[in-house]
């Protein structure tokens, strides 16, 4: 008979945690919940002021009477599950499996695994905080809902078996829009001028770029102006008209929050989102360290917040001014921003004085890639600001202006150790200029000219599409990545060398959701809904009510829809390929892999193929229909449809009416070593499995 049984949400988490604590204490995991909404059917009765219809979550029946077996046994039991909404969710779903009273104190979290942390929580047990439990609570409903009730317009118009979701849909309507404004994007053409000159003291050689007329900022657009000005100053001489020096300083990042550490590491290590958040997880709840045992390496990973403890401050000041020196210090203060919910401090290295280096022989790869990148952006956030001299020139040429630009990095500060990545690729540093005078004369040595065009914007990556959802407040840090991670596993979007497109399905989908559910399917109203669970956890609105605001005008939009639909038949596309089994004009549907052929006459004809996309310029070698195909790295390609038959037809880029072709050895290579698995994830076999599958859910 254990005096203290503390029930945590993973296995790895109590081991860590056991050693911490002496006595006749035992601890175990709930592995994550035990109590959900059943699958088979809403299980919200909105007609009872909502009340949610829980059941115990299928396979874990075993868990749950070992659970009540350790607990009823126990002089005390704690509920030390993740200190969130949800692990505080958690906790009043085990408490009422156990049969602990609500009021009872028996609630402990700790933001980190460490002894101190984890001795003194139990020290002060509490409440469970219903106001928490009830923000998840209103989330899981409300979303709950929406899936339910809209689907079944999905299943109706495109197929069964999609779902929607009220985040994800706003994620994939962002994506959508994106796409669409790339594909409406049309480019501009401009123009610079570069003069490559030399100063006649020092012999040393720099850039200038073309600014505009008389000091005033002049765009080039069209060749003409560019031949114009070029005649106007073929024989000028450059003066330096100005010189301005000056200091710019460059001040180091914040710690890391749940989102900028997925930005981040999407960035600099080229991680998901999932991964980073499997691996930060298995950082906080720990690592077996020798010579220490098992540590918990990082505060809790789902956190908006920027704050830092006053015990970690000290900590950081020390190892600074050790391995670098008092000038390098700068005891700094972050500002969190005014919609997050500072319940935890930012992510941080638990015990600061274990360097990555020095345990890297304990942890995975990865785990050490993440680690290093937590501890170094932590370090960074408490160090000097980085200086850099900055010099500025105006040169005249007659009466056009040319200016240049320099910058040295003076005082390293806080980049000797940690810089921040960036989504776009940025300009270089500019180059070093030298000593320049005014009034002075430098020697021009040529000119160049540079034909551009802009460009549209990129597609969202996952960093920036989590940015983007931070920024428009949709979402919060524990949504982020099973929110993209559900939009891709459902393929409403794929990823295409890191980039994030929207599929066909993605397409239809978003399409009649906007058609639809304009009014709940958008921005504002995710935003609005985040913001009112926020209330609920702060105990400024009741949950019960937020979701009836909700429903009483989401219902009618239901009802309208259903009664329009009532009498539509499931939306299939007719293509122009017959069936060679039945002679029927086959018809487009989407599977998991997207579209593909099949025959309407099932279930008589099974008859099902790849679909393959064409384009209307014939091949230029042959004349017969060009096909789109993708590479294993989803990379689009176009090939003759007699390759390789009776045309060798291939190439990266779409063709032109009457161009010539010139044969591209690398396309021909990577078609025939990708050939074999493409048709092997796009064949029939595969098209009459989703078929299959498809109808049979009718």
């Amino acid at each position: 008979m254990a005096d203290k049984l503390i029930i945590v949400e993973s296995p790895a988490k109590a081991n860590t945690i056991k050693k911490f604590l002496g006595g006749n204490t035992k601890v175990v995991a709930s592995q994550g919940h035990i109590r959900d909404l059943p699958k088979s059917k809403l299980g919200v009765d909105v007609d009872n002021n909502f009340e949610p219809e829980y059941i115990n979550i299928r396979g874990k029946g075993d868990l749950i009477k070992s659970l009540k077996k350790e607990a009823s046994s126990a002089k005390k039991v704690y509920l030390a599950t993740d200190p969130d909404r949800e692990g505080e969710a958690i906790a009043w779903h085990l408490a009422h499996i156990l049969g602990i009273d609500e009021n009872e104190e028996s609630r402990v979290t700790f933001n980190e695994i460490t002894k101190g942390a984890v001795q003194e929580a139990i020290k002060k047990p509490r409440k469970i905080d219903m106001n928490l439990t009830d923000a998840q609570q209103a989330r899981r409903i409300l979303d709950r809902i929406v899936g339910y009730k809209i689907s079944p317009v999905l299943w109706k118009k495109v197929r069964r078996g999609l779902s929607a979701g009220r985040v994800q849909s706003v994620a994939v309507k962002l994506i959508v829009d994106r796409e669409e404004e790339i594909e409406h994007f049309i480019p501009e053409e401009y123009w610079n001028i570069y003069a490559s000159l030399q100063d006649k003291i020092s012999k040393k050689t720099f850039e200038a770029k073309f600014y505009g007329k008389n000091n005033k900022k002049l765009e080039l657009h069209k060749k003409e102006e560019v031949d114009e000005i070029l005649e106007k100053i073929s024989d000028a001489k450059y003066i330096v008209d100005e010189v301005k020096r000056g200091e710019k300083k460059r001040n180091p990042a914040p710690p890391f929050t749940t989102s900028t550490m997925q930005q981040e590491a999407s960035r600099k290590l080229g991680f998901t989102l999932k991964k980073t958040m499997s691996v930060a997880q298995g950082l906080y709840e720990g690592v077996k360290i020798p010579e220490k045992g098992t540590v918990g390496l990082i505060t809790y990973m789902r956190t908006d917040s920027t704050r830092i403890s006053e015990v970690a401050r000290a900590g950081a000041k020390v190892e600074i001014l050790k391995n670098y020196g008092e000038e390098y210090y700068d005891n700094r203060y972050y500002k969190t921003g005014k919609d997050a919910q500072d319940a935890h401090e930012a992510i941080r290295p638990t015990y600061v004085d274990i360097n990555p280096d020095d345990i890297k022989e304990s942890l995975t790869n990865d785990q050490y890639k993440l680690y290093k990148l937590i501890y170094n952006r932590f370090i960074a956030s408490q160090m000097s600001t980085a200086v850099y001299d900055t010099l500025t020139v105006t040169i005249n040429a007659n009466d056009y202006t040319f200016k240049a630009s320099g910058q040295n990095l003076k005082f390293k500060g806080f980049m000797a150790l940690y810089v921040e990545g960036e989504d776009t690729k940025q300009e270089e540093e500019n180059e070093k200029i030298p000593d320049l005078h005014e009034k002075e004369e430098v020697i021009k040595k040529k000119i160049d000219t540079k034909q551009s065009f802009t460009e549209p914007p990129p597609r969202y990556t996952e960093a920036s599409l989590v940015k983007a959802l931070e920024e428009k407040g949709i979402g919060r840090p524990s949504t982020y990545s099973p929110t993209i991670t559900t939009i891709l596993e459902r393929r409403y979007i794929e990823k295409i060398q890191k980039q994030l497109s929207p599929t066909d399905l993605g397409r239809v989908v978003n399409k009649l959701l906007i058609e639809n559910f304009q009014d709940i399917i958008n921005v504002e109203f995710t935003a609005n809904m985040e913001n009112k669970f926020d209330k609920i956890a702060e105990g400024k609105e009741q949950w019960r009510k937020v979701i009836k605001e909700f429903y009483t005008p989401f219902a009618k939009v239901i009802e309208k829809v259903e009664k329009e639909l009532e009498h539509v038949e499931l939306h299939e596309e007719v293509s122009d390929v017959p069936c060679e089994k039945c002679g029927r004009m086959m018809v487009i549907k989407y599977g998991r892999y997207g579209k593909f052929l099949a025959c309407p006459g099932y279930p008589e004809c099974k008859n099902a193929k790849p679909f393959v996309e064409t384009i209307d310029v014939p091949c230029p070698k042959c004349g017969a229909k060009v096909q789109i195909r993708k590479t294993k790295r989803k990379r689009n390609y176009y090939i003759c449809e007699n390759n390789p038959s009776s045309c060798d037809y291939i190439s990266w880029n779409k063709p032109k009416k009457g161009e010539k072709w010139v044969p591209d050895e690398k396309v021909e290579l990577e078609e025939k070593t990708t050939k074999k698995k493409t048709t092997r994830k796009t064949g029939t076999k595969t098209a009459k499995k989703s078929s299959s599958k498809t109808r049979k859910t009718k």
